[in-house]
């Protein structure tokens, strides 16, 4: 095995360029074969739309023409500012030309910025799965990626069951490498498609591998079903690769794929690697991680690396004590290089130098001394402890820190509503619900009641808060709600339980927001949810509560 340890005179020679690892997401393919996940297509652009502000090289898209949820997302894509936009295929079949299979006709004609295309590496597939002789495996490659280049700026090719493949036929293994790097493929991607292949393993391979072909063209794409996903992406790094593939949270089918939020800040802040990912960007890892799982409506795994609730507890003791006096005692890096915070469970003085970097976020300027950012602090535990999440609902939590400014108008006052809902058979012997809103509000002095109908009991309120405030503030015409979500947050209460609603509204302008409400009443926690996602559309836009007035 190369060594690829501490090597001052090799690590002085190595270029900035050496040292880049191009970050590549599959989230949006490979997480939705997660169990119990199924994204929509607003789902899939808020979570692209969030990678790419974290800084991610690639974000995968799906597969154009699989599914209707992927062909509604590649019909109406999300405008990405720093990451490649990807859509994923497979090579032509056999006994077609790449011009005229219908599935890489879909992948290619997907305006996106790359494509990714998957071909076997393993000579048992090819014999038994595709039922091909391998010199025509080969030729499959290597013909799908010269078309492919003719129609797209960049082609990958991930090979998969590669690991399997090499150690079966190695020399059949590298052969397709080298068709894909020969036809112009940027990446050539390693899989490990069944996640049996172990570190050294890893290492080694990938060793043997960048003698035939350059690391600077080499990716590693790993999956966990032996729970090394996240070290065999590091030691394929080591080895030489520079594009690792994996998914948030470590989603995938099985037991997933290899976790970006823990490979990133180890590459960076363990090994010395730069990506396309800041410093800056580095501390939006947390909210990253968290934001998805409320996406998903997924509890967050308190004890994930680096981002976890539970990664820099400290309980009473002596923990606490030497934590105190030098951190680096129990915390392996500074828990706010990553957007977490540390937690001393017994007396948590946490809180207020992330409530701050919040701050910022949303470009509010505050002495850290001012006795509102304790009085914020001390609110949003008292939220959290009730069951509000913020990291899901960035708008709910910007309302919330202007309110404690007082620099939030006092555009409307619901002062009641009452929501009807109906279940009958009607005239045409049609079991049919409906479900009728009123409500009663106060905008400027003035007091207004409305009713309105809807397909369902939040719809309906919706639309009566609109028909009293859209004519007032006319800004507000072009809402529309997204995406709704329900967690329960006390199963054991049965139907009592305190429920927690996600909203996520947009505009016309491409715009969008999420807002959050939670209340033992589910209807109740819907209206929290909509109010502020109505206020923060008012506040965004600068309206001022005098134009009620008006």
């Amino acid at each position: 095995m190369a060594d690829r340890g501490p090597d001052p005179a090799r690590d002085a020679a190595e270029t900035e360029d050496d040292r880049r690892v191009y970050i590549f997401d599959s989230t949006l393919r490979d997480g939705g074969q997660t169990q119990g996940i199924d994204f929509s297509a607003a789902d899939k652009e808020a979570i692209a739309r969030e990678m790419d502000r974290v800084g991610f090289d690639y974000v995968e898209g799906g597969w154009p023409g699989a599914n209707p949820t992927d062909d509604a997302f590649f019909a109406n894509p999300p405008r990405l500012k720093r990451a490649k936009f990807t859509a994923f295929g497979m090579t032509r079949r056999a006994g077609r030309s790449a011009a005229n299979d219908p599935g890489l006709t879909a992948i290619v004609s997907a305006g996106t910025d790359a494509v990714c295309i998957v071909g076997k590496t393993w000579d048992f597939h090819a014999d038994i799965a595709l039922g091909v002789g391998l010199d025509e495996n080969v030729a499959m490659i290597r013909d799908s990626i010269v078309h492919a280049r003719t129609k797209v700026g960049e082609v990958l090719f991930d090979a998969e069951h590669f690991f399997d493949g090499y150690k079966a036929n190695p020399e059949f293994a590298l052969a397709c490498l080298q068709a894909a790097f020969e036809a112009g493929a940027r990446w050539i991607v390693l899989c490990d498609t069944n996640g049996g292949t172990l570190p050294d393993e890893v290492e080694r391979i990938v060793t043997e591998v960048a003698a035939h072909i350059p690391g600077s063209r080499l990716g590693i794409h790993c999956h966990d079903d032996t729970g090394n996903a996240v070290a065999n992406t590091l030691a394929a790094v080591r080895a030489g690769a520079r594009q690792v593939q994996g998914t948030l949270n470590g989603l995938g089918e099985r037991c997933g794929n290899a976790n970006l939020i823990s490979v990133i800040p180890s590459l960076v802040l363990k090994m010395g690697y730069t990506t396309g990912i800041s410093a800056t960007d580095m501390t939006q890892l947390t909210h990253l991680s968290r934001m998805l799982d409320e996406r998903l409506n997924r509890q967050p795994d308190r004890g994930a690396p680096y981002v976890g609730e539970s990664a820099f507890a400290h309980k009473g003791g002596l923990h606490v004590s030497a934590v105190e006096k030098d951190p680096r005692s129990y915390e392996h890096i500074a828990p706010e290089l990553v957007g977490n915070r540390r937690h001393i469970v017994v007396s948590d003085q946490a809180g207020r130098s992330n409530i701050l970097a919040r701050f910022r976020e949303i470009g509010l300027d505050i002495d850290a001394s001012d006795p509102k950012v304790a009085q914020l602090v001390e609110t949003v535990k008292s939220r959290e402890y009730d069951g509000y999440a913020y990291d899901g609902a960035e708008a709910s939590f910007e309302l919330l820190a202007h309110r404690a400014m007082g620099d939030v108008p006092d555009y409307f006052r619901c002062n009641s509503f009452r929501v009807i809902d109906e279940r009958r058979w009607n005239a045409r012997r049609e079991l049919i619900t409906l479900s009728e809103a009123t409500v009663k509000m106060t905008v400027a002095d003035a007091d207004y009641m409305s009713v309105a109908e809807g397909n369902g009991p939040v719809n309906a309120l919706d639309a009566a808060l609109r028909k009293v405030l859209t004519p007032i503030y006319p800004n507000l015409a072009d809402i529309h709600l997204v995406d709704y979500k329900v967690r329960i947050l006390t199963p054991q209460a049965g139907t009592g339980a305190v429920t927690r609603v996600m909203i996520e509204s947009a505009d016309d302008h491409g715009d969008h927001w999420s807002t959050v409400g939670v209340s033992t009443n589910i209807i109740d926690a819907s209206y929290k949810a909509l109010r502020d996602s109505i206020i923060y559309r008012l506040y965004r836009d600068d309206v001022g509560a005098a134009q009620a007035a008006q």
